[in-house]
């Protein structure tokens, strides 16, 4: 087959590490995989697998940019592709208008909760197919009542299970002396539960104290206050000595391997990319209810705790951490359930029999 991944992000994220696996994995298999990339987009050094020449930059700034509509459907006639997918909101009318003029069938992946806008309605009608990275992402999908539920499809996002398995030594995070370590990985946001994470961690930090804190992550605010917030909550809860805020790690995996737990604290979350990868990495799981966590894990690989509970989350790590065979057991449960459940292997073959499947109709 012949397929489009388009995707004009300028940062990489769960959503961009999703489609670089997919279109690396598609091209290993044989089929002739393209992308079409913002200028400068640093997901262009992640698509290993690809031709130079299969990649396309051209300015994708915004839904209406008919002059990168029309080069991108001209990109399309003539490599005779057969597939054009999206993969951000933003691009989705401008993959509309790609295969609209080409004839090639269009798919979409919702990484979010978030509604489309009225301009989707508009532009979004001939979509072969949309695919949610989870089942809550569907619910949401089906709510707004713009696609008809025939084309929305789940499929759970997957990871390279054997990269995280191994892991790696080298952090930039060095452990200190020989304490524990509780993490969370994701981007600095009120979203993603670090106030509940740092909170929950004075707590723990009251009864002992040979445990440290990770957040990793960077901010993507403008002006830089959601970090300023979060360092401001650590230095009036003294705990500069117990919680290290990394920044931004490239290699996530090298981190998993350094922690004794794993917390994602989040106050809502389509799925929980970070969750599945501290599971393959072998590192028990501590996650607050949310969307995307339910899908993951339960008491038998895992440990939920109800979202914005503080005292809920501080008790769930305290206990683990005074468990080392419980910790074992959650871990041995939640590799079980990765490797069933949640490999790149298995949402490939899912993705690549839906193509099939839009280009026989």
């Amino acid at each position: 087959m012949r397929i489009l991944q388009i995707c004009s992000a300028r940062e990489i994220g769960g959503g961009e590490r999703h489609l670089a696996g997919l279109a690396n994995n598609l091209a290993r298999r044989g089929h002739e995989i393209f992308a079409a990339l913002a200028p400068g987009s640093p997901v262009r050094a992640e698509l290993s697998s690809l031709a130079s020449e299969n990649i396309i930059e051209l300015a994708m700034r915004n839904a209406l940019s008919v002059s990168s509509g029309l080069r991108l459907a001209r990109f399309v006639r003539e490599r005779r592709i057969e597939i054009v997918h999206a993969h951000v909101a933003r691009d989705y009318p401008l993959a509309a208008v790609a295969a609209g003029r080409s004839g090639a069938r269009l798919v979409l992946t919702r990484h979010v909760l978030f509604p489309l806008s009225k301009i989707h309605r508009l532009t979004l009608r001939r979509t072969s197919r949309v695919i949610a990275v989870s089942q809550a992402v569907a619910h949401s999908l089906r709510a707004q009542n713009i696609f008809p539920e025939g084309k929305i499809i789940t499929i759970h996002n997957g990871i390279d299970v054997e990269r995280f398995a191994q892991g790696r030594s080298s952090t930039g995070v060095p452990p200190v002396n020989h304490h524990m370590r509780v993490g969370m990985v994701g981007h600095l946001a009120p979203i993603k539960g670090q106030e509940e994470f740092i909170r929950a961690a004075a707590i723990v930090c009251r009864a002992r104290h040979d445990v440290d804190f990770i957040i990793a992550g960077e901010d993507k605010s403008r002006d830089g206050e959601n970090r300023a917030k979060i360092e401001k909550l650590i230095r009036d809860l003294e705990l500069a000595d117990h919680v290290q805020l990394t920044g931004w790690i490239d290699e996530v995996a090298g981190l998993l391997t350094t922690l004794d737990l794993f917390v994602s604290p989040a106050r809502s979350e389509p799925f929980g990319l970070s969750i599945v990868e501290a599971m393959a990495t072998g590192v028990p799981v501590i996650a607050t209810a949310s969307e995307g966590a339910l899908e993951i894990i339960d008491d038998e690989s895992g440990r939920l705790v109800p979202i914005g509970d503080v005292e809920g989350l501080a008790k769930a790590i305290a206990d683990l951490l005074n468990a080392a065979s419980e910790r074992e057991r959650l871990a041995r449960n939640a590799r079980a359930v990765v490797h069933s459940k949640f490999t790149l292997e298995r949402m490939v073959d899912r993705t690549q029999e839906l193509y099939r499947e839009v280009i026989a109709e």
